[in-house]
């Protein structure tokens, strides 16, 4: 009986291609490849959309002001725009109403490039409602394209003001930091902290308060802000025969440190920086690894005087931070901050409730 004839590579040759060495590689460099190229495509994709708004918000602008024309005709422009692209969403009369407020916003037609090129339409609708000046809404789309933050938690981060609370910690880092570490350091605290998703009585303790905390760990993280991993809690250290236990242990990513968080659920203290100044010394000497920087302590208290906490940090060697925590959004909020914060009602509503593009006003 005659073999059939066989095209191809050999079945052995197929299973050796298959081993071939370094063919694991080359697929995964494909695969890497694939994805830079979708990515791009998406951001060229989404470049071109607000381009199209921000040109289609610019035309509205310009012939309302030249003709005077109100309200109504974005409605009419509204129906005929989708009567002649049937199936092409984006024509409501809220979305452009929305172009219109983004042209406004930003006049300059380079505006739609980086860091807002980046960002989806609807963070740019966070953005045009809940923030009223062109350098608050840069400083969220950087942050927001630095930590590739979605609109929600973009949203959540403009409510609790955090542009206002970034790097405001009281801290000694300049004094026990090297330059570049202690300004990466300082703009990692935040005061005062919001753990608006607690739910606990002001009578609450200590470990009732870390509890809550890590009950709901990933809004804690959060709000920390990116670079935190935790390590541990209650984490014991025996130092001449006692016990000692540190509230949280962090390490973070960004800046290479342990960070060991103290929780106090009264006033702060100088007592309570000369014990985080000890837990450092221990936590340098039992954790710290070669290549790690410097311990930092980050003391959360419900409250504290400024001076107070200066004095107590000055002359101590390692880095510490004091800052404040609160767990009702406004009505614990420094008397400032409040009227840059909008209601529980307010935040509740949420975006597609709002008709129309909305300013919150900020001090």
């Amino acid at each position: 009986m005659k073999r059939k004839a066989s095209f191809g590579l050999p079945r052995r040759s197929l299973n050796k291609a298959s081993l071939a060495p370094n063919y694991g590689r080359l697929l995964a460099d494909i695969k890497v490849r694939v994805q830079t190229a979708q990515i791009r495509a998406h951001l060229a994709s989404n470049c071109e959309l607000l381009a199209l708004y921000w040109d289609i918000g610019r035309m509205i602008l310009a012939r309302q002001k030249a003709e005077g024309w109100g309200a109504k005709v974005i409605d009419r422009l509204s129906r005929d725009l989708q009567n002649e692209f049937p199936g092409q969403q984006g024509f409501s009369p809220r979305n452009l109403k929305y172009m219109r407020a983004f042209a406004e916003a930003w006049p300059e037609t380079a505006i739609v490039q980086a860091p807002l090129a980046q960002l989806p339409w609807y963070h740019h609708l966070a953005l045009l409602d809940k923030l009223d000046t062109a350098e608050d809404r840069l400083w969220y789309a950087a942050k927001a394209v630095e930590f590739g933050w979605s609109r929600n938690v973009l949203a959540l981060q403009i409510d609790s003001a955090l542009h206002l609370r970034q790097g405001k910690a009281v801290t000694n880092f300049k004094s026990t930091l090297p330059p570049p570490q202690s300004d990466l350091a300082q703009q990692i605290t935040k005061d005062p902290y919001v753990f608006d998703f607690l739910n606990l009585r002001d009578a609450a303790n200590e470990r009732a308060v870390e509890d809550a905390l890590l009950a709901h760990v990933e809004k804690f993280l959060l709000e920390l802000g990116v670079g935190f991993a935790l390590v541990g809690r209650q984490i014991h250290m025996e130092v001449g025969d006692q016990d000692f236990y540190l509230d949280l242990l962090f390490y973070h990513l960004n800046l290479r440190c342990f960070v060991v968080v103290d929780l106090k659920v009264k006033d702060f203290t100088p007592e309570a920086a000369g014990k985080m100044n000890f837990y450092l010394s221990a936590v340098d000497d039992r954790f710290r690894q070669s290549g790690d920087k410097p311990s930092i302590g980050l003391i959360l208290c419900r409250a504290k005087n400024r001076i107070i906490a200066e004095y107590a940090l000055r002359d101590l060697q390692k880095p510490i931070g004091v800052s404040d925590y609160v767990t009702r959004l406004v009505e614990s909020l420094p008397e400032e901050l409040q009227a840059a914060v909008p209601s529980v009602k307010e935040i509740e509503s949420g975006l597609s409730s709002k008709a129309k593009p909305r300013s919150t006003k900020r001090p």
